[in-house]
């Protein structure tokens, strides 16, 4: 599994997350098999998004995505985007 980390600053989360929820890019059809959205405690206003996918090549793909999409909206939705690319050797749940 391959999980796209994705780090940034929002104005209004709230602005923010009606944004995600419009799904510009097309997640499921990009190869999005599950997201997760989390928060700092001390730090609300900045997001965290784990999204996992199959392949690196499709993880990659929406990273490509996505930068078009931030080119459109930095300044406004969010700002300054960091995004990584994780391959994921050992998952276990207790």
């Amino acid at each position: 599994m391959y999980i796209l980390n994705i780090e940034h600053p929002v104005p209004s989360y709230e602005r923010w997350k009606q944004a995600f929820d419009s799904d510009p890019v097309g997640r499921k059809k990009m190869g999005v098999k599950k997201y997760q959205i989390i928060r700092p405690v001390d730090k609300p206003n900045n997001v965290i998004i784990n999204l996992e996918f199959d392949t690196a090549n499709e993880a990659e793909a929406l990273l490509n995505a996505m930068r078009q999409v931030w080119s459109r909206v930095e300044g406004t939705i969010m700002t300054n985007p960091q995004a990584r690319i994780f391959e994921a050797v050992e998952i276990k749940e207790y």
